[in-house]
């Protein structure tokens, strides 16, 4: 698959389970050709110490590499605390460090998310966006994605379970890759 059209997932819990991984994997299926999304994993970053820069460990070389090689991210996060996880900051720290190699900086993110509770990821994806903002990464604003999970929100195959939903997050997925395709000609 061409670098051009790749599109790291980057999921903000470590819970195998988790609905927003189970949201990534969705979205990684309503990819249409040639576009290829893949979850880039940050279960195995060490926490950030600022005293590793020069020589980061393999895991955060392969996690740097790998969103390196992508076209554009989309951070899939649930909401703790009405805040982004400290697993997901952390990952976020790594990439962005030694200060001026960050690798987020000018890669197109969007912002999507799935909860239990009535608004969704909300405030957890206002706080994300203020940190992306920061890192230089020009963010898709409109439209949004706040997605509450009940029973039967997701399919037995892994996929959404509801039509409008599918349909819904279809959208968003396809105003998003129009959009990267926008920022920077591959």
């Amino acid at each position: 698959m061409s670098e051009s059209h790749r599109i790291g997932l980057v999921v903000g819990s470590l819970r195998r389970d988790s609905f927003n991984r189970r949201l990534a994997q969705a979205l990684a299926t309503m990819a249409p050709a040639p576009w290829q999304l893949e979850i880039v994993g940050i279960g195995d970053l060490p926490l950030y110490d600022q005293d590793d820069d020069a020589s980061p460990a393999d895991s955060v070389r392969r996690f740097k590499a790998r969103i390196a090689a992508c076209r554009g991210v989309i951070f899939v996060t649930p909401e703790y605390n009405r805040s982004i996880p400290g697993v997901l900051k952390n990952a976020l720290d790594h990439a962005s460090r030694p200060y001026g190699q960050s690798v987020w900086a000018g890669k197109p993110a969007g912002v999507v998310g799935v909860s239990i509770g009535a608004i969704g990821t909300a405030l957890a994806q206002q706080h994300l966006r203020n940190v992306l903002a920061y890192l230089a990464m020009p963010t898709l604003t409109q439209p949004e994605v706040y997605l509450q999970a009940k029973d039967g929100f997701f399919a037995a195959d892994g996929g959404l379970a509801d039509e409008g939903t599918q349909r819904f997050v279809q959208g968003w997925l396809d105003a998003f890759l129009a959009w990267v395709e926008r920022q920077a000609p591959a």
